[in-house]
């Protein structure tokens, strides 16, 4: 089993015949593009480990694209089709709607772990709608949707195999045929895992219990989930399961922003030393900028990662101050970071439903709006295939010094969220931006903290995570100082979707 003529390094040749053998084992042949149906057997984990450069998407892709060509059918939460006895599934999944959107604009069809965990329970109409799309189906004759519909719907399904996109061409949306979310009891076959760092032992015993055959994906310099120690969950697998990619793939060598982050591999490296590098860099190439202050701009669509919760607080305050907002509403246009979703248990249907659309801890929303009921929020989900929604929302608002955060919108229960102009280093895991400022300060901060993390100074985690999150350009900011904004908040830049089911929790007795 050879790798495909790519321009792999030898460790990402050697782990992609590793991963191959991993699947020959389960009844997939990479080679010979045969597939059997799956036997019972043992479970696998395997994962491939490396820093940033080092290949791993690029790796995820390749085998991506060579599981489709095998016949290996792709869950990608939109759809499934009707279960078969010989029909193998791979699902590509990432923890953030962030993150899968990072892999969709590099072709790889990635979804949610939430939307695969949890099911959506479609109308009878949608199903069969679906299953003509994808081959498995006669011609449905459905009412309102004409014949030029569903040839434009099949047209669109034959150039990009997206259900809810193939709906849009002929004017439905896929969420006008949801019932409902269930969690998910029936197995999948094959899990490709991107940013694995990011889980915690929980989410990959889930992750066990669908996929009997996992490959997680994961940069063992990142932070590690809080309560890990320091660890990643693919740390406590044995030596055999870990596939390391070492070396640092041609097509990212000229990559300065990369450049910084390899170079905080260095044991002796200090911080006064380390920023003594960026200013070097910056003078020379345009994708490392040396700041005074913070971009207010930026700040709207690309956060400012800190390490300090109180100079996160400061700078929302600083950027809400700036664009002029008022005290007691928020502006289209404000960003915001989901903090979780506050329902009592025995909602568990409707907790499922509200993550199953995005809004899970993590996701970075923008908001767009009052909705039409009280403690209502028309917001838009930052990397989710269909990212207008109106939820009953949590609006908090810290400010500098105030224990009891300003609350704009506030629902008895739903989906709550902070602001997001400014996101410490542990939340921005996961994501990534074109521009992104990093508060040096803050970096400062730690390194005089002296403090450690499973071996290597904090100020070097940090560091290596905030600036590994720029895909283009990263602003190292250097003062507590904050640039005028050179225009006003909008919504005008956003990806138009369509709207989503109005997420409303069932009402609660008076007193619980």
């Amino acid at each position: 089993m050879n790798a495909p003529a790519l321009t792999f390094s030898e460790d990402q040749a050697e782990a992609w015949d590793r991963v191959a053998a991993e699947l020959f084992l389960s009844g997939i042949d990479l080679a010979s593009g045969e597939v059997l149906p799956r036997e019972e057997g043992k479970p696998s984990v395997l994962a491939v480990v490396g820093k940033a450069g080092s290949g791993k998407t690029m790796l995820l892709a390749s085998l991506t694209k060579s599981l489709v060509a095998a016949g290996v059918e792709v869950v990608s939460g939109d759809y499934e089709g009707k279960k078969r006895k010989d029909r193998r599934t791979l699902a590509v999944l990432a923890p953030t709607n962030k993150a899968a959107s990072v892999l969709r604009l590099r072709g790889v069809p990635a979804t949610t772990i939430h939307r695969i965990l949890y099911t959506p329970v479609y109308d009878p109409e949608y199903e069969r709608i679906a299953e003509w799309l994808a081959g498995n189906g006669e011609r449905p004759v459905v009412e309102g949707l004409t014949d030029i519909s569903l040839d434009r719907a099949l047209a669109f399904y034959q150039t990009v195999a997206s259900i809810p996109g193939a709906l849009a061409a002929a004017g439905l949306k896929g969420s006008d045929f949801i019932k409902g979310w269930k969690r998910r009891e029936e197995p999948l076959d094959v899990g490709f895992i991107d940013e694995s760092s990011m889980l915690d032992e929980r989410a990959l015993d889930d992750l066990r219990e669908i996929f009997p055959t996992l490959v997680l994906f994961g940069d063992p310099a990142q932070l590690a989930p809080v309560g890990l120690s320091g660890e990643m969950v693919f740390d406590r697998l044995g030596d055999s399961r870990r596939l390391v990619l070492s070396r640092i793939h041609r097509q990212t060598q000229d990559n300065p922003i990369l450049d910084l982050a390899h170079a905080l591999g260095d044991e002796a490296l200090r911080f006064d030393q380390f920023e003594r590098m960026v200013e070097d860099i910056s003078a020379r190439d345009g994708r490392v900028v040396m700041a005074e202050r913070v971009d207010a701009d930026l700040m709207s669509r690309s956060p400012v990662l800190v390490w300090r919760n109180a100079t996160r607080i400061r700078l929302i305050s600083a950027f809400r101050g700036a664009f002029g907002a008022p005290e007691d509403a928020l502006l289209p246009g404000e960003p915001l970071i989901c903090d979780g979703i506050e329902l009592p248990l025995k909602h568990r249907k409707k907790r499922i439903d509200l993550e199953a659309r995005g809004l899970i801890k993590g996701a970075q929303v923008i908001y767009l709006g009052p909705g039409s009921k009280d403690g209502f929020a028309k917001l838009h989900v930052v990397g989710a295939e269909e990212p207008q929604v109106s939820a009953a929302s949590i609006i908090k608002i810290e400010k500098p010094d105030e224990e009891e955060p300003f609350i704009p919108a506030a629902a008895k229960m739903g989906a709550a969220f902070l602001h997001g102009a400014a996101v410490t280093i542990h939340k921005a895991q996961g994501s990534q931006w074109e521009d992104v400022q990093v508060f040096a300060p803050d970096i400062y901060a730690a390194a005089q903290a002296g403090r450690s993390e499973a071996g290597v100074p904090l100020w070097k985690r940090l560091a290596y995570v905030a600036i590994t999150r720029a895909s283009t350009r990263l602003l190292w900011v250097t003062r507590y100082r904050l640039g005028k904004p050179k225009g006003e908040l909008g919504i005008s830049d956003l990806k138009k979707g369509p709207a989503a089911l109005v997420l409303q929790p069932e009402a609660l007795p008076e007193g619980e």
